[in-house]
């Protein structure tokens, strides 16, 4: 019993940390976003486009 609450304890904090990573740059990527539209007029569509060219440039084709 002892040893279940122990891993069940081990894999609920990696998890935690895997959702407070992910949670604090899903914040960071969009606070970017809002002062690239703010500051620039940038749009998220205009990096995704930039983002699609870019890999087609460098696909082997």
């Amino acid at each position: 019993m002892i040893p279940t609450l122990i891993l069940s304890w081990i894999v609920f904090v990696f998890l935690l940390k895997i959702l407070k990573t992910t949670l604090k740059n899903a914040l960071t990527i969009a606070a970017i976003l809002v002062l690239l539209n703010i500051g620039f007029g940038i749009t998220p569509q205009d990096i995704w486009h930039q983002i699609t060219q870019f890999a087609q440039i460098i696909s082997p084709n």
